[in-house]
């Protein structure tokens, strides 16, 4: 076991922040590929005039409203995602700090026609919180405030604009967690979070946010606040109206405050990295895992080969754990009360992975301290920033039934041969797939192979063509693959109860009519 699972001080990973700079791809930098919509701007709007930023102005005061006319630099920041891949051309910025406010402001956009979108720390990666033509973005980031706290049930209500790392360090002072872990969490917020039913490294144990959600607050398009922030576990009172918004992106309604139910947090946690050579010793490891893990199993991911040297070759710093390297890598998290016996439970879980006459692993590492922990899971969070800097980057986000998991990736490999580097990553455990493909620049030729090929595979094998990323302005037109054309007409006829006017977040979730 000691000679296997050597401790990681002898080859530490570090990996910060500063790093990323010196090893950026120029073409990352020279060559960027907005996304171009299909369609028109929608008529029925209006554009704002000097009128309608006027009522702004007595709604928010001076300093909650930025034009293009006064500060262009800011306002370019809120019209484009971080990828870089989507790029609106708002001219006006909302920055609403009350309910009360948004309320006010929806109100006037709605009598006017004005359309909106609701804008968080804007880490999506499928357009949805960026205009796609010169929507009004109404943006969340004042209103981040925690509302209140019971440290008897961990439930928290706090204001939609609270960054979640924010909101863990909150109730890490209190002896509690979120129940979600994202690679954006110093950015993300709360209220964005819920909009778009994040799921994030910890769905395996906290299940997702459809159960950890017990209320919220919403405007509607007309200023009608819905007020569902119950703290209360059970309440089986009729329609349970806070689930539609939770995965809306913004097209039902504002959220602007969040009732979460936190767990306590972990005091003994556990991090091990290890080598395989197949995907089925993968997913053998997985069967175990949740087997033999069981209740201390927080998180299980894995990256492959490709992977790992993208992190390598675009990360100044990172180092590979293992000297040699191997096929496939697993990532295992245990987090619970006891510290002795959750190290006894995966030390056996461990030893029984090698006690086969076919070990299912090759190598592994045990982090030994804090500072390792966070360097293991750095190298697998650094992948999706890695390939940002490799070149273009064509992402996809696929939940797959776990014997298609990886053969999805084979299958685009084989599609894309020389043209570009495929790599696939994720969170295993709930079977979602982080597809890849990294070219030097962008390659109208790769994208049609790419695409529909993706989402008609995924179609084929009965998957989801978006685990948790959403929908936003990136695959609309592809909801066909994994929704019925009548669970798409009651979507429509959701969207039409909450919003009539079509003013919130428009051209997102839902496909275009054929007429239009």
């Amino acid at each position: 076991m000691k000679r296997l699972f050597r401790q990681l001080c002898t080859r530490p990973i570090n990996i910060t922040s500063s790093q990323w700079s010196s090893r950026i791809n120029p073409t990352f930098l020279q060559d960027r590929h907005y996304f171009t919509p299909s369609f028109d701007r929608d008529a029925k709007f209006s554009k704002v005039s000097d009128g309608d930023l006027a009522v702004f102005r007595d709604i928010l005061g001076d300093n909650g409203v930025i034009t293009s006319e006064s500060d262009p630099q800011t306002v370019d920041g809120y019209n484009v995602d971080w990828m870089k891949k989507f790029k609106g051309h708002s001219s006006v910025v909302l920055r609403p700090k009350t309910t009360e406010q948004v309320s006010r402001i929806l109100k006037h956009c709605n009598k006017r026609m004005l359309a909106v979108v609701p804008q968080g720390g804007n880490t999506g990666l499928v357009g949805g919180s960026v205009p796609v033509f010169d929507e009004i973005v109404l943006s969340t980031a004042l209103m981040n405030s925690t509302l209140s706290f019971d440290d008897v049930s961990g439930i928290v209500v706090c204001q939609a604009g609270v960054v979640l790392q924010a909101l863990d360090s909150f109730l890490s002072e209190r002896g509690f967690t979120v129940p979600i872990d994202l690679g954006a969490k110093g950015s993300c917020h709360v209220g964005g979070n819920v909009a778009t039913n994040a799921g994030g490294v910890r769905l395996v144990r906290y299940g997702s946010l459809h159960g950890t959600v017990l209320g919220l607050e919403a405007v509607l398009a007309d200023g009608t606040v819905i007020d569902t922030l119950s703290t209360l576990r059970k309440d089986n009172t009729g329609y349970d109206i806070k689930q539609l918004f939770i995965g809306s992106e913004g097209t039902l309604g504002v959220i602007t405050a969040v009732s979460l139910l936190t767990p306590p947090k972990p005091k003994a946690v556990n991090v091990a990295f290890l080598g395989c050579r197949s995907f089925e010793h993968v997913k053998l490891i997985l069967k175990q895992a949740k087997r033999e893990l069981a209740e201390v199993l927080s998180a299980i991911e894995f990256v492959d080969r490709g992977s790992v040297e993208m992190v390598l070759k675009h990360v100044s710093g990172s180092q590979d754990p293992f000297a040699q390297s191997h096929a496939f890598y697993v990532l295992i998290e245990t987090s619970g009360s006891n510290a002795e016996h959750d190290e006894q439970k995966l030390a056996q879980f461990l030893e029984g992975l090698m006690r086969d006459a076919d070990p299912l692993i090759d190598d592994g590492t045990i982090a030994a301290n804090d500072g390792q922990r966070a360097s293991l899971w750095k190298l697998r969070e650094s992948v999706s920033e890695s390939l940002q800097r490799a070149g273009t980057v064509y992402k996809y986000d696929l939940s797959l039934p776990l014997d298609q998991f990886y053969p999805m990736v084979d299958a685009m490999r084989a599609r894309i041969g020389s043209k570009g580097v495929v790599v696939g990553y994720g969170h295993i455990g709930d079977g979602n797939l982080h597809l890849n493909i990294s070219t030097p620049r962008y390659d109208e030729s790769v994208f049609q192979l790419v695409e529909p090929y993706v989402y008609e595979y995924t179609a084929k094998h009965r998957g989801s063509i978006s685990a948790e990323h959403g929908l936003g302005v990136m695959k609309p037109s592809f909801l066909h693959f994994s929704k019925s054309s009548a669970v798409v007409e009651t979507m429509r006829a959701v969207k039409r109860a909450f919003d009539p006017n079509g003013i919130l977040n428009p051209y997102k979730v839902l496909p275009r009519p054929a007429s239009t």
